[in-house]
């Protein structure tokens, strides 16, 4: 992973083989990012995507494997009990042209990730809600 500052927004670049969730939170514990908005878009090799059963608490998982056009990776980045949480939904296309997405749960990256991190003052916190069972986040 490399990445430069331009004002309130890094550039960032997440290499092959690297996975996109750990190296966010690095760069954001490195950073100290407490708030930002996330848009990115690239390749990955390896992805694990989620939609959330509100009847049921729990994710509906699709693990893809082969090159995929990562087509939309957005998402925040906030705390949660002082540390770094990152939500990520993306869109990836396979070589079919078939379309997945979801809550990004993984994802490898497998050619390259070009990610903009626009930073925002401040510190949104998040709490588990018990009702719904995800993590919200709070004013």
């Amino acid at each position: 992973m490399q990445y430069r500052r331009y004002g309130d927004t890094y550039v960032v670049r997440i290499d092959a083989g690297e996975e996109i969730l750990e190296e966010l939170k690095e760069f954001c514990e490195k950073e100290d990012i407490r708030l930002a908005e996330v848009n990115a878009l690239g390749a990955a090799d390896h992805a694990s995507v989620g939609v959330f059963d509100l009847g049921k608490h729990e994710y509906f998982i699709e693990e893809l494997d082969g090159f995929m056009e990562i087509t939309s990776l957005t998402g925040n980045i906030t705390r949660m009990d002082g540390n770094v949480y990152i939500h990520l939904h993306g869109t990836m296309a396979d070589q079919n042209h078939a379309i997945h997405g979801g809550h990004i749960l993984s994802a490898r990256v497998g050619a390259t990730c070009e990610m903009f991190i626009h930073t925002l003052p401040g510190e949104l916190c998040r709490s588990r809600d018990e009702i719904l069972k995800i993590n919200l986040i709070q004013f």
